[in-house]
């Protein structure tokens, strides 16, 4: 396999201590700021319990020198949209601001019998107010007001003056632009499942990685059986809704033990990726119950897609 598990894996586990995140700790998004890793973590306290999310740090990408004591995002108590909580944080700068799309799970509102639903919600919060842990979080968007919709991302650019957004729509990649970051009034296909081990559908993971050959994109397949693995397609620099390559063979599989063995088995889900230098820090969760990274040289990804 292309990409090297860390040897300490798991980074993050559950903490028995805080009653929040005292189960599962995982699926964090990352972005890489003054030297430091930063990561946003889902967790829950029981297994079927609200998530939430907390916050760690590393200088190193491996090690944990900063965890929060308490959770710096939670679901909006007023709103039926986020009762049930907000899952799988992925999170984007773009100039002064980092932006956190998430999975809003909640109910339809005004239901005579309620009817679950999970859609895309974003926030933002100035780059300052984040490195110093002043979670001023902006007012909370539905992009896709009660669509379903989740697994969405902004890349860490405009392109042509739009914000541009990847988002599922079962069992597909979808994309979207934006000239406001607000309105996104049409949405097209990106990928769809094509191999066995993504036959019942497939997400985008972490935000895409720009490489002078074009916008790495980590995705994850989801097989029969709902095994979980991960898998790397190409975009173009320009045209991001064109696709260059994709992998045919899956990036990452769950094969360690913590990958295997949680409280959902058989699952590796990313939601974040740094480049520190030439190397590709990639943070996955493990069976759904642990924080874990792995590492790769961009020119061995390329190798692996055969570009």
């Amino acid at each position: 396999m292309v990409l090297k598990r860390y040897s300490g894996n798991p980074i993050l586990t559950p903490k028995s201590t805080n009653p929040w995140e005292s189960v599962m700790v995982y699926n964090c998004g990352a972005i890489y700021e003054k030297n430091t890793v930063h990561l946003i973590y889902r967790a829950q306290g029981s297994k079927s319990g609200i998530s939430r999310f907390g916050y760690a740090s590393s200088k190193n990408g491996f090690t944990i020198e900063r965890r929060s004591s308490s959770p710096i995002f939670c679901p909006d108590p007023a709103s039926d949209l986020e009762q049930f909580g907000v899952e799988d944080p992925r999170i984007t700068k773009i100039g002064d601001r980092i932006y956190m799309c998430y999975t809003a799970y909640g109910t339809n509102m005004g239901m005579v019998t309620a009817r679950k639903r999970y859609q895309v919600g974003m926030v933002s919060i100035s780059v300052n107010d984040f490195l110093d842990r002043k979670w001023n979080w902006s007012s909370r968007l539905y992009p896709f007001h009660m669509s379903e919709n989740k697994n969405s991302f902004l890349f860490p650019e405009k392109i042509k003056n739009n914000y541009v957004l990847i988002h599922r729509t079962s069992p597909n990649i979808c994309i979207s632009f934006s000239r406001d970051g607000i309105n996104w009034p049409e949405q097209r296909i990106l990928m769809k499942p094509r191999l066995w081990w993504e036959h019942y559908k497939i997400g985008g993971s972490a935000p895409p990685i720009k490489t002078e050959k074009g916008w790495l994109l980590i995705y994850h397949g989801v097989d029969a059986s709902l095994c979980y693995r991960l898998g790397i397609a190409l975009l173009s620099l320009d045209d991001p809704t064109r696709v260059i390559k994709i992998s045919n063979k899956p990036f990452m599989t769950p094969d360690t033990k913590y990958e295997r063995e949680g409280v959902v088995p058989n699952v590796v889900f990313s939601c974040g990726a740094v480049v520190i230098r030439d190397k590709l820090f990639l943070y996955y969760g493990g069976a759904d119950t642990v924080v874990c990274v792995a590492t790769a040289k961009i020119r061995e990804i390329f190798n692996f897609l055969g570009s």
